[in-house]
């Protein structure tokens, strides 16, 4: 594996620090070292949120990404902001639904997915985190869909198992897109 840089980027309330924290989560089970470092304050308020999240085989020295290997993004001005920091070779996981622009740069791999419309097609408007974190798990083989989808039964609440099954239907979605 050694040691992967991720940033999930969008929108306060979009679920971007849950899916960082699911992905932190599945390093975990996965016996690695993990850091997962979120950004709170005016943004979980509706303004840009974003969490950075390292899995590795190996120690790690600092919880900064300022050059993630994986970007998630759910709106555009987090793409603007951060694809240029996406290091050579790395890849964007796009959803196409609220950014309506392609990559600028031709080092890097753009993965589009329109998460959000997916999302409201299937009622769970709520879940196109999870519909991107499917697609993201399966385009990169990080983690097995099993290992995310524990991830998802540790991280949301027990009281709310109707949350749960949506969140796995919603991973399945994007997993299978």
């Amino acid at each position: 594996m050694a040691t992967y840089n991720m940033l999930f980027a969008g929108f306060g309330g979009q679920g971007i620090l849950s899916a960082g924290r699911l992905a932190a989560y599945a390093g975990f089970l996965t016996d690695k070292e993990v850091s997962w470092m979120p950004s709170y304050g005016a943004e979980s308020r509706g303004g840009t949120s974003n969490c950075a999240v390292i899995i590795s085989d190996s120690l790690i020295g600092s919880p900064i990404v300022a050059n993630p290997d994986i970007l998630m993004v759910m709106n555009l001005p987090s793409l603007d902001k951060f694809e240029g920091g996406v290091k050579s070779g790395g890849t964007v996981f796009i959803d196409e639904s609220l950014i309506g622009r392609k990559l600028g740069r031709g080092d890097i791999k753009g993965v589009y997915i329109p998460a959000t419309a997916l999302a409201d097609r299937n009622n769970m408007s709520k879940s196109a985190n999870i519909i991107m974190m499917g697609k993201m798990m399966k385009e990169t083989g990080l983690f097995t869909s099993d290992v995310i989808k524990a991830s998802i039964e540790k991280c949301f609440p027990k009281a709310k198992p109707e949350m749960i099954e949506l969140n796995m239907k919603a991973f399945d979605i994007g997993y299978n897109y």
